[in-house]
């Protein structure tokens, strides 16, 4: 379903905001997929998931690959017959005010992370959504 249509489903933001870990894919420039285990956070008003990270990790070379239009991910989340998969558009933000959102959201669905000069946040803009809860 597209986001506008889910952003008001409250089986899928609380879904969202129980501690459980994610998977983001993202493209390698040879088109395989990278798929990776990431803490993520959805922003629903924003309609935004965020994932920190190092600057110097593969899916952040994956994304910044893609060019400033940003590249394709997907972020997914399962428990037990339950999942849910966000769609959508990232870029990796440097900005201190981004990066010290994305971790304010971490810290609140998983816990404080450890101090990290190299972090930065990749910003998902969510289009759709697609599950079953």
């Amino acid at each position: 379903m597209q986001w506008d249509e889910a952003v008001e489903d409250q089986a899928l933001r609380e879904f969202w905001a129980q501690r459980r870990v994610c998977a983001l894919t993202t493209v390698r420039p040879d088109g395989r997929p990278h798929t990776v285990a990431v803490g993520a956070t959805l922003d629903p008003e924003a309609g935004v998931v965020r994932v920190i990270t190092y600057r110097t990790s593969v899916k952040v070379a994956n994304v910044r690959a893609a060019g400033p239009q940003g590249a394709p991910v997907t972020v997914s989340q399962v428990e037990g017959g339950r999942w849910s998969t966000v769609e959508g558009i990232a870029r990796v933000r440097e900005e201190p005010e981004r990066v010290a959102e994305a971790v304010r959201r971490y810290a609140l669905r998983y816990r404080e992370p450890r101090p990290n000069p190299e972090r930065v946040a990749i910003e998902i803009s969510v289009r759709s959504v697609l599950g079953r809860l």
